[in-house]
């Protein structure tokens, strides 16, 4: 059992896989640390300064005791962090386009293909045509 293990370990296709999945946590990473820190200050800049993960829709407030312990938690639909992925979803997307069309842009071109002969038959044809003469 071992011997399989090592071998379904060593084949390329795990090998790749593992090292697709430690590049997409780090490009992930990148990506994310964009949006927190590059793109959404800008967001926020152009609406005003609002911060969208604080709006929110109280459904019930919470309740307190005479301690000031919270006796029931606040009941609340938070539209704004709903905004907030939305927006990431949108710049992460914007950015992961960026990021292929500049792969896209460095792969190589596919050579240009051969151009083709003629075949055996159009070189059978021709050597007839020239014994014809």
């Amino acid at each position: 059992m071992l011997k399989e293990f090592k071998s379904f370990i060593m084949t390329g296709n795990v090998i790749e896989f593992a090292v697709a999945v430690i590049m997409a946590g780090a490009v992930g990473a990148v990506v994310n640390g964009f949006v927190a820190d590059i793109a959404m200050p800008i967001v926020g800049m152009l609406t005003g300064g609002m911060d969208f993960a604080s709006l929110k829709y109280v459904l019930s407030p919470e309740v307190k005791d005479a301690a000031g312990a919270v006796v029931t938690p606040e009941n609340a639909v938070r539209y704004g962090a709903w905004i907030n992925t939305i927006v990431s979803l949108i710049v992460v997307g914007f950015v992961m386009f960026l990021i292929i069309k500049a792969y896209g842009k460095m792969k190589k071109p596919a050579p240009a293909a051969a151009p083709a002969g003629p075949t055996q038959e159009e070189l059978l044809t021709q050597i007839r045509d020239l014994l014809k003469k």
